[in-house]
């Protein structure tokens, strides 16, 4: 139990480490994700998804995991999209996400740490009400399935092909977009602000 503790806390401050110095520490890069001139977290995280599917795809032909091991989610499709659009409007109007909040405020940012107590109060209240807000959870058309191959009748390796071919293309485009705007916001933008990096070039 105690390795368990220990390995997340070190995974999770590696993770944020990273974070910290790619610049997402800053709602910096979050809102020019949203203006489309900074690709970079759409990237990451197209990336971690494509990683993890294709990882997962493969240590379970292996033979190193079994599926019945692994939690899945209902997909209750019109609470998702319900969430993430509320979600989404946090991004945009806070310029975090839970993850960069953390790195935000370990790095001595008073708006992350705002943030942050914000997502903590809003999801304490969630649990309080919860009895009560239960029937939003189901919101919306139940998927008869648990994963996209169950979904659309094919298999593991279809979809996997299917979001990396989805991957090249969006990173091309966000890659075109980048550079008809001013370009991505650098690390150091990030961190100091993108208008005293720029007028410092």
């Amino acid at each position: 139990m105690l390795s368990t503790v220990l390995s997340g806390l070190l995974l999770g401050a590696g993770f944020g480490f990273v974070l910290e110095r790619a610049g997402f520490g800053s709602p910096c890069k979050l809102t020019a994700q949203f203006r489309l001139t900074d690709w970079s977290v759409f990237k990451v995280m197209f990336t971690a998804i494509v990683v993890a599917a294709v990882g997962l795809m493969i240590f379970e032909k292996t033979g190193v995991i079994q599926v019945e091991d692994l939690f899945v989610p209902p997909a209750f499709l019109g609470a998702a999209a319900l969430g993430g659009a509320l979600v989404g409007v946090g991004f945009a109007v806070g310029g975090y996400c839970p993850g960069t909040s953390v790195v935000g405020f370990v790095s001595g940012r008073i708006d992350a740490a705002i943030f942050l107590f914000g997502l903590l109060l809003g999801t304490w209240l969630f649990a309080g009400f919860f009895d009560s807000l239960e029937p939003l959870t189901v919101l919306g058309e139940y998927l008869n399935a648990e994963t996209l191959p169950e979904a659309f009748n094919v298999s593991d390796l279809t979809i996997n092909i299917i979001m990396i071919l989805a991957a090249i293309g969006v990173f091309a485009m966000g890659t075109f977009m980048e550079k008809r705007s001013v370009g991505p916001v650098t690390a150091q933008q990030a961190v100091f602000g993108t208008e005293s990096a720029h007028n410092n070039t």
